[in-house]
């Protein structure tokens, strides 16, 4: 077996539900192999998890069936119902379980799920741990009845104590009540805390997509799809506008004037902040791959450092880690603030941002002002199989090209999705024609090796 996880990819196990992985037989096997696994090694205490999901009309047969495999494994298995992927991080680590488990397939459509699962601190596993449980499924047979799990009640008092965790995260009610928000639930699984936490705090706030079927999660909404939140926040002129994804563990903005604004804008509003009271730990932000050039040189002339990782929420809590950083996060809008959660929290990263606008007493749209992120193309590419792109002459030639021409002032980034047969081209420099020229050429030549089409 090889020493990566085959299955579980950068954000767990992920694919179109009912198809394998994702098949009941399949899916009954990982949970008996995450319970063996977490059990107690003297063997004198079975697992505790608590499950929750997200709003696909899969997630429910899924949970059903994964507590099943957990429990033929002895483990005691609690659901959460419909909660946000950092709702159930912040249960595993404060209600004392030995993991959480997630069923989402975050920003994908309604047709895809996964399977996450997050150890005891709330963080995502480790490969080792994920290769054991990879192990154990080829010594697990699923039964004659996988297709027939049980059906199990959620436990409304789990969502509950997330919710009051967050109240307790907020500013002071009576320093939010003249702000007014508009939120995009992304019809997941922010459709229902969002609306009560805001209820709770006092605040006027615009719902959009906050209705799920089960079948319109994701669907032209959300944190992928947010120009209807940011043209209904600058027509109902409301001081900030939020778009989640559909586990709400993302979140882009948008300013009054209906301007959109990315994980990247909100770490350069919050960085220098930070700094500035003495609270931005090792004075430096973890970015990735994929953060603008233009908010490195920005960092740079406030004395900010910036760290790049790979691409993934989980490489940038590891080197936040390692570090002692506090701040750190990805375009795509998953951010962490490691003071208060080690799981990215769309949630949390909305309250913070009206954290931030409470103390400055500035408008969103002042606070990033300074930020002119380079123009940068994102083309993807769906592939047939995943070899080294660098491996294939007409790919590696135009990387070549492109890095001589642009310099220390454009960056060029290709590798392949951990989540999706795609190879991801990204360009970025001060000149769009170069932009556009690099990403198109580097993407022909990636679809003419390996391109499924």
């Amino acid at each position: 077996m090889s020493n990566k996880p085959e299955l579980f990819g950068t954000d767990g196990i992920r694919g179109v539900a009912g198809r394998y992985p994702l098949d009941r037989p399949t899916i009954w096997r990982i949970g008996c192999a995450i319970g063996r696994v977490l059990a107690k090694p003297d063997g004198t205490d079975a697992a505790r998890i608590v499950l929750g999901e997200d709003t696909r009309e899969s997630s429910a047969w899924i949970s059903e069936t994964l507590a099943a495999g957990l429990r033929c494994a002895a483990a005691e298995v609690v659901h959460a119902g419909v909660i946000t992927t950092p709702g159930v991080a912040f249960l595993t680590h404060d209600q004392g379980f030995d993991a959480g488990v997630v069923v989402s397939a975050s920003h994908n459509p309604y047709a895809d799920n996964g399977i996450k699962v997050l150890s005891s601190s709330g963080t995502k596993l480790s490969e080792g741990v994920e290769l054991e449980i990879e192990r154990e499924m080829s010594r697990v047979v699923s039964p004659a009845n996988a297709d027939h799990a049980p059906p199990f009640k959620p436990e409304p008092h789990l969502v509950a104590s997330y919710l009051e965790r967050l109240i307790k995260l907020a500013p002071a009610a009576s320093r939010l009540a003249k702000f007014r928000l508009v939120v995009d639930c992304a019809n997941g699984a922010a459709s229902g805390i969002a609306p009560a936490l805001f209820r709770r705090l006092g605040m006027e706030a615009r719902f959009l997509n906050a209705e799920p079927s089960g079948r319109n999660i994701n669907a032209g909404c959300g944190s992928l799809h947010p120009q209807s939140m940011a043209e209904t926040t600058r027509l109902l002129d409301a001081d900030l506008g939020v778009a989640f994804d559909g586990d709400a563990d993302r979140a882009i903005f948008a300013t009054r004037e209906g301007r959109l604004a990315d994980g990247d804008h909100v770490l350069f509003g919050m960085a220098p902040f930070l700094k500035q009271r003495g609270k931005l730990k090792g004075g430096a932000v973890v970015g990735t791959l994929m953060t603008n050039l233009a908010l490195e040189l920005a960092f740079a002339r406030q004395g900010i450092g910036l760290k790049r990782t790979a691409v993934g929420d989980k490489y940038v809590l590891e080197e936040m880690l390692r570090s002692g950083i506090n701040l750190g996060g990805e375009p795509s809008g998953h951010l962490i603030f490691a003071d208060l959660s080690l799981a990215g929290d769309g949630i949390i990263t909305l309250l913070e941002v009206l954290g931030l606008l409470v103390e400055t007493e500035q408008p969103f749209e002042a606070l990033l002002s300074g930020l002119r992120p380079f123009p940068q193309v994102i083309r993807n590419v769906r592939v047939r199989e995943k070899p080294a792109l660098e491996s294939i002459p007409e790919v590696a030639g135009a990387l070549r090209d492109c890095q001589s021409e642009l310099g220390d002032r454009g960056r060029v980034v290709v590798r392949y999705s951990g989540t999706e047969p795609l190879a991801r081209v990204m360009v970025e420099a001060e000149e769009q024609e170069a932009v556009e020229r690099h990403a198109a050429r580097i993407a022909s030549a990636i679809e003419a090796a390996v391109g499924s089409r």
